[in-house]
């Protein structure tokens, strides 16, 4: 009778991974659609404020708009509060940033421009512009260092299944930090080869290795806990990186936006990212990617640090040996 049911549990399996497959990531791309996309109209007291007044009733639920000034339009520009500023002129100017997620951008530009087109041609000016690589590189170094960070713990957690042995703390430790400094390293060397202008100071290199660190800590602590079959949890997560975190909310469906996009690692880690290869690092996601970054490292290496339960059936209780390793003997 068992034999019987592995087909029919083995055609389970198959169709729960189609769904979680398609639910982290064509499910999320199939969807998107504007929602109060935040942008920004600026305009002087008189005539152009009641103009700019019509055109904020514009644009049904699709466009969030902010009357604002000049430069206080390019204030909240600066600071990602919206995606674009429509300045009102002759002629009119529409102004976006590079520093600001690609997606939200271009979808911000072309309801900006075909707007401002009713009054006459608009010029477009990019503040902070980015190149192709520049664009591509915030969420492609995330993905990268998940990944990188990924391997390097499971490698260490197979093979020490394969030859029967525990790592202890130092061990593990020691792959942590290993993996952070040569993912970091990897991750600035393909930064440069894609795009030979862009930073690589000490703030951008930083970050990267807390990127690195926070992901290879968190990922050896749950292969601690659960062994190789963490593997199952921590590999489907890596498809929420150009699935939802290369979004911005405002154009990812509700159920999306809080049930992946609101806690995914990937977007605090690439908006940070971007502000800080972009010359923005003032911007408020780079403190948000601090502090999310190094909640997850210190939450990574409690796991890692915290002592077996000796003669627990997870773990046996870790032996002072000089490689800090402990050997499990065969029953």
């Amino acid at each position: 009778m068992a034999n019987r049911m592995w087909p029919v549990a083995a055609a389970l399996a198959g169709a729960v991974v189609a769904v979680v497959l398609g639910f982290l990531t064509f499910g999320a791309q199939a969807t998107v659609a504007p929602d109060r996309l935040p942008v920004a109209v600026a305009a002087p007291d008189g005539p152009p404020r009641a103009m700019a007044e019509r055109i904020a009733a514009q644009g049904g639920g699709q466009l969030d708009w902010r009357i604002t000034t000049a430069e206080e339009g390019r204030r909240l520009l600066e600071d990602k509060a919206v995606y674009g500023v429509l300045e009102l002129g002759q002629p009119p100017v529409v102004v976006v940033s590079g520093a600001v997620n690609p997606a939200g951008t271009q979808l911000a530009q072309q309801a900006l421009t075909a707007i401002a087109q009713a009054a006459g041609p608009a010029q477009v000016q990019t503040v902070h512009p980015a190149s192709v690589a520049g664009r591509t590189a915030p969420l492609a170094l995330s993905a990268l260092a998940w990944v990188g960070c990924l391997v390097g713990g499971a490698v260490l957690a197979l093979v020490s299944a394969r030859r029967k042995y525990r790592p202890g703390t130092g061990a593990r430790l020691t792959q942590v930090a290993t993996t952070s400094v040569l993912v970091t390293a990897v991750l600035a060397g393909f930064a440069k080869l894609w795009d030979s202008s862009l930073p690589m100071g000490w703030d951008v290199l930083g970050f990267l290795l807390l990127t690195t660190g926070a992901f290879a800590a968190l990922q050896t602590g749950l292969l601690r806990l659960l062994g190789v079959r963490a593997m199952a949890v921590l590999g489907p997560l890596y498809l929420l990186a150009p699935a939802v975190a290369g979004q911005v909310p405002e154009l990812l469906h509700e159920w999306y936006r809080w049930l992946l996009w609101s806690w995914t690692p990937f977007r605090f880690s690439t908006e940070g990212l971007r502000s800080l290869l972009q010359g923005t690092p003032g911007a408020p996601d780079v403190a948000n990617g601090v502090w999310v970054l190094g909640g997850l490292l210190a939450v990574g290496l409690v796991v890692l640090l915290w002592p077996a339960r000796s003669g627990s059936a997870g773990e046996e209780a870790e032996a002072d040996t000089p490689d800090r390793v402990v050997h499990v003997g065969v029953h």
